[in-house]
């Protein structure tokens, strides 16, 4: 019989076996053992694949014998379930080690790994579809197990920016092999080339198929500023924001969610581009269709401010109805800077119907005619002709507004403030703030418009007095007051003022009436003309310098000849005479 404690004695070396063997065994038993023990030492080399069967558990260690009366120990984390640990199973192993002191060291994961590698090699090619569990998140994508582990890169998830790729740690996907690297034994999948090539097909039967007017289900996919996109399976379609509901929507995500299955009408369809609108709101009819029987001309109804602009405040008279108080129509007499004077977002309010536009979908409305209009009396309680008291307002370049009471503004203009005096700006007569007396002038009720006069409180003086005062020919004394490059004004009298043309300042030709005069001279001019239509009085100051000399002439001729009749070379000049035809400028 052969010794089994020799066989199972794997310590000896080859001499004290062969040494055994001479002693007691005839050449026939010598041969038979040493070929049992070439396959056990062949069987037993590290990075061999062995057939085992499971014999105990003892702890985490898994016994497994290997044949021979020899055993190893795999760690039982390396099964699946702890109900794969059963006794006398068979199953394979990857030979680790081989030790005299530790033993056999055994990896049924390795051993696993390299079976399914020779599995997908021999079954699978780049291009076929396989499923796998994602088992867990490394750099770059996530790790898929198809028996064994290949990788699925975070760019070929999905077709969309798949955000945090971990929600796919544990499910069951679909991936199309991408590469297949033999001599690293790597492989690398795609899950989004699937997606695409199923939404290419998808695609193409969803343009044969749909219409205009179908309704569709279809997932919210992404939600921007100015509408939706919504996955109808193959291809999105554009949910625009003013689709999404009959009423007024500040952002698409107040209505639907990401995700979010909705089912939308289809109101246009281009083939062409792929291009699909959809609607949301198409699915009810419009809140407009009878809009002029629920909101009639001249009725009183009450809404929610909604919006306000500079224009005027929007307001909801029922879902999907919006009207429009323009700032105009907000009050009859109170001049409003911005409609945020008077209303606030969140409101209730009673308005008045003003207008009613189907085919636009726009409501004018007004708050002002809730309340009688001051202006329809403003022409009786304040004909023309009538005395007011009055509080200056404002002041502009053109006039003075001014309060006749509360509501009712009229206007003072520049013209209006003095007979006489030219004002350039009415601040030089006039202060905000201040109470004047003034006279109507004129009512204009439909523009709701009042002219006032100040001037008018008194007489005329161009009509008499100034005619009578002032008359061509005579010689005056004024002051200068204003400079201009096209003459002098002289102040006559308070509030009185003549043009000295710069052509009438000098015989010579001058370049600036500065270089002949200055603000605060006086001077005696000479009147040209005395327009009252234009209430202009023309002045020279030339004429008056011809004046004297020509007295002082005829001073010195009748000294010298009293009785002579001759007329001097300076009584012929045209231009010397006193005449009337001087340049009236004003």
């Amino acid at each position: 019989m052969v010794d089994r404690n020799l066989i199972k004695n794997l310590g000896f070396t080859d001499e004290q076996l062969k040494q055994q063997l001479d002693e007691m065994y005839t050449q026939e038993h010598r041969d038979m053992l040493e070929k049992v023990l070439d396959k056990k030492i062949e069987a037993l080399v590290p990075g061999t694949i062995v057939q085992g069967k499971i014999v105990s558990q003892i702890g985490n260690d898994v016994v497994v014998e290997l044949g021979l009366k020899s055993e190893g120990v795999v760690e039982a984390s390396e099964f699946d379930s702890p109900e794969e640990i059963e006794s006398g199973k068979e199953i394979e192993v990857l030979i680790e080690e081989v030790d005299a002191e530790s033993g056999i060291v055994l990896s049924k994961r390795k051993a696993d790994r390299i079976r399914g590698w020779e599995r997908i090699i021999a079954t699978n090619k780049e291009g076929d579809v396989v499923k796998g569990i994602v088992s867990r998140r490394i750099k770059g994508g996530l790790l898929v197990d198809i028996g064994v582990p290949v990788f699925l890169p975070a760019s070929q998830v999905d077709i969309r920016k798949p955000g945090d790729i971990s929600r796919f740690i544990g499910q069951e996907i679909e991936c199309k092999i991408l590469k297949i690297d033999t001599e690293n034994h790597n492989i690398v999948v795609s899950r989004r080339k699937l997606i695409e090539e199923d939404r290419q097909v998808s695609k193409e039967n969803l343009l044969r198929e749909i219409e205009v007017g179908q309704i569709r289900k279809g997932l919210v996919k992404n939600i921007a500023d100015f509408g939706v996109f919504v996955d109808l399976g193959g291809l999105d379609g554009l949910l625009h924001i003013s689709d999404l509901s009959w009423g007024r929507v500040a952002h698409p995500s107040e209505v639907v969610q990401l995700d979010q299955e909705i089912e939308c009408m289809v109101i246009g369809v281009d083939r062409t581009t792929e291009k699909i609108s959809l609607g949301l709101k198409q699915k009810t009819p419009s809140p407009w269709e009878n809009v002029e029987q629920r909101f009639p001309v001249g009725s009183r109804v009450k809404g929610t401010v909604v919006n306000i602009m500079n224009y005027g405040a929007f307001i909801r008279l029922d879902e999907g109805i919006e009207g429009l108080v323009h700032i105009s129509e907000m009050s009859w007499t109170k001049r409003v800077g911005h409609p945020s004077d008077i209303l606030q977002v969140g409101q209730e309010i009673e308005i008045v119907v003003l207008d009613v536009n189907k085919e636009k979908q726009e409501i004018s409305l007004g708050i002002k005619q809730l309340e009688a209009n001051p202006w329809s009396v403003a022409g009786q309680k304040y004909p023309v002709g009538t005395m007011v008291a009055a509080t200056v307002t404002s002041l502009t370049n053109y006039g003075a507004f001014v309060e006749i009471e509360p509501g009712i503004d009229g206007l003072i203009h520049i013209s209006d403030l003095s007979w006489t005096k030219k004002f350039n700006h009415p601040g030089e007569c006039l202060q905000k703030g201040q109470e004047i007396r003034c006279v109507v002038l004129e009512v204009d009720e439909d523009k709701h418009r009042i002219s006032l006069g100040l001037k008018q409180l008194t007489e005329d003086t161009w009509v008499h007095a100034i005619p009578e005062k002032y008359i061509p020919g005579q010689i005056v004394r004024g002051k200068v007051t204003k400079l201009t490059n096209f003459g002098v004004f002289v102040e006559l009298e308070s509030e009185l003022e003549g043009l000295l043309h710069i052509s009438e300042l000098s015989d010579q030709k001058i370049e600036s009436p500065q270089d002949v005069v200055k603000i605060g001279d006086e001077v005696e001019v000479k009147i040209l003309r005395v327009d009252t239509d234009s209430r202009k009085i023309g002045l020279s100051l030339r004429r008056v310098q011809w004046a004297a000399e020509d007295q002082q002439s005829h001073a010195q001729q009748s000294a010298a000849a009293p009785d002579t009749e001759e007329t001097s070379e300076k009584d012929n000049n045209p231009q010397r005479r006193g005449g009337l035809d001087g340049p009236l400028v004003q």
